[in-house]
């Protein structure tokens, strides 16, 4: 697919505020990374990978037991486990290459959980907690599982703990363990990878990553802000320009605005 088509598919899927396909829109984020990347391949993957585990599933008569038999199937089966020696390796970061290789990060293996789950009519949601991605069963909300660390199952307790080590100095608050949506899940994940890509100097796909955050986030302006500023640094002076004059929009709270209108001018003079 080619990476314009692929970004124009990727606006279609999150246009409106309708739910949407999470496999779908982030196997399409991957194809505007890398156009060989064929959706509907790694899709009915992950179809195989929940027709494997359904009859342990079938067979469950709780909560805790459908996730014991999920975790039995991706993690002891399969394999899937968090990428310690590569974290901040991009592939880690596009669905396509985690099915394939097994290996990812906590959000990209909590989505692959997710939507196995699904599959089997599991009801298995993310859990947004800053600096380290888990999920839970919707029907079990005091206990957490964390796909990084090969489905590790913890209490409330444990995830303070867990928080307290990789975010010293933060104030933990219960509203971390709260499950969040689809939207938001992708989001983060694509927020992940234009971080990843910028500090690799890959600023084509970062710009192409900011490009679907704008789809997914319209009213997020912080993205025309960091898009804008992108640009700037790719040389692409008018789409920069055109990107930061919405950003410090009268409709558009920005608070750091007089940097922004510096930088504006900058780019006006420039072009003059």
């Amino acid at each position: 697919m080619e990476t314009s088509t692929a970004i124009d598919r990727f606006e279609q899927l999150v246009a409106g505020d309708a739910p949407i396909d999470l496999a779908e829109c982030a196997l399409t984020a991957a194809a505007a990374m890398r156009p060989e990347t064929d959706v509907t391949y790694w899709l009915d993957r992950l179809t195989e990978l929940a027709a494997e585990a359904s009859f342990r599933v079938a067979r469950a008569e709780s909560p805790l037991g459908q996730i014991n038999a999920l975790n039995a199937r991706l993690f002891d089966d399969l394999g899937f486990a968090g990428n310690v020696d590569e974290y901040y390796d991009p592939r880690n970061s596009l669905l396509d290459s985690v099915i394939e290789r097994r290996r990812g990060i906590p959000i990209t293996l909590s989505l692959v959980y997710v939507e196995v789950a699904k599959r089997l009519d599991v009801p298995i949601v993310g859990v947004g907690m800053p600096g380290h991605f888990l999920v839970r069963h919707v029907e079990e909300a005091s206990l957490y599982i964390d796909p990084y660390n090969r489905g590790v199952i913890l209490s409330e307790a444990e995830c303070v703990e867990q928080f307290a080590r990789i975010n010293q100095g933060i104030r933990w608050d219960p509203s971390f363990l709260a499950p969040v949506s689809e939207r938001s899940l992708l989001a983060r994940m694509l927020r992940n990878l234009g971080a990843i890509w910028t500090q690799q100097a890959e600023l084509r796909q970062a710009d192409r990553v900011l490009t679907m955050l704008l789809a997914l986030q319209p009213n997020e302006a912080g993205h025309l802000r960091d898009r804008g500023m992108l640009r700037f640094r790719l040389g692409e002076r008018d789409q920069a320009l055109g990107d930061l004059e919405r950003y410090i929009a009268p409709s558009v709270s920005a608070p750091d605005a007089w940097y922004v209108r510096r930088l504006i001018d900058r780019i006006k003079g420039e072009i003059d």
